[in-house]
């Protein structure tokens, strides 16, 4: 019997061992890793549906014209960790009269690990956005039906494209101001 708590206690000395080894070479590893990233969690951080002119709006058979506007922001939430949401508000107006309103703010928990500095603006203002639209799109489309009109099918959105644009603009502006 004493036999095995000596057994039991040598056991128990290996193990701790192992488990401080495991956790300094895996905290080692991370460090030598390249950059990483991951999708904590996706979810709909807020839904505004709005029909003013209902029922009238349902009579007027004109195609409506839409408009749209995209908002983006990221905060950071812990270590490597950051929220961006992704705000889409859709209005349809027939004629003179608004048909429908939709906001849509899909949002996400996005993990980064070893990412430059420099790079990290660009993953947030690119890479979660291009992941976050189709849900986005796909809550409009579904309040659209919902609301009682046709589906709206938003196009791709080239999120590359409209961060060089918005890094232009501010370079413009930042020139325009030192003269």
């Amino acid at each position: 019997m004493a036999e095995d708590k000596k057994n039991q206690k040598k056991a128990a000395k290996a193990s701790a061992k192992t488990k401080k080894s495991s956790a300094a070479a895996a905290e080692d590893q991370s460090k030598n890793q390249g950059p990483g990233f991951g999708i904590e969690k996706l979810f709909l951080r807020d839904v505004s549906v709005e029909v003013p002119n209902a029922p009238e709006i349902f009579t007027i058979h004109d195609a409506p014209l839409i408009d749209i506007e995209l908002n983006n922001s990221a905060v950071p939430v812990s270590d490597g960790y950051y929220q961006v949401s992704l705000q889409v508000t859709v209005k349809a107006k027939q004629g003179e009269q608004t048909a429908f309103l939709i906001d849509v703010t899909q949002a996400g928990i996005f993990a980064l690990k070893n990412v430059p500095e420099e790079g990290i603006e660009m993953v947030l203002a690119i890479t979660c956005p291009n992941i976050l639209f189709p849900y986005a799109r796909e809550a409009i489309s579904d309040l659209v039906v919902k609301a009682g009109f046709s589906s709206v099918l938003l196009n791709p959105i080239n999120f590359e494209a409209l961060y060089m644009q918005q890094k232009e603009d501010q370079a413009a502006g930042n020139t325009g101001n030192a003269n």
